[in-house]
């Protein structure tokens, strides 16, 4: 395998501990930080979707919806493509 594969899976599994173990902010950098560096990293989606899933309450300033934080990192994620693809500044 290569370099990029390996960081890029070390990544993934530093942001699923994170999101199971560590206080929310920090998995929110670190999904921030992951999604810049990385292309199309979409695995931090789905990292946010489980962590909904198993944390997730229901708030009623969001309408009872829990799935805010996977909500929030599509949004993220999309407007983060948009601007790396407008630079060109994929690696």
């Amino acid at each position: 395998m290569s370099k990029k594969i390996l960081l890029r899976i070390f990544a993934a599994i530093i942001l699923l501990v994170s999101v199971l173990f560590f206080p929310f902010w920090i998995s929110v950098i670190l999904g921030l930080i992951f999604i810049a560096y990385f292309s199309f990293f979409a695995e931090a989606i789905f990292i946010f979707l489980i962590s909904d899933l198993l944390f997730g309450a229901n708030e009623p300033k969001f309408f009872y919806f829990n799935g805010i934080s996977f909500l929030i990192a599509i949004v993220v994620f999309t407007v983060a493509e948009t601007i790396k693809k407008k630079l060109r500044f994929d690696v």
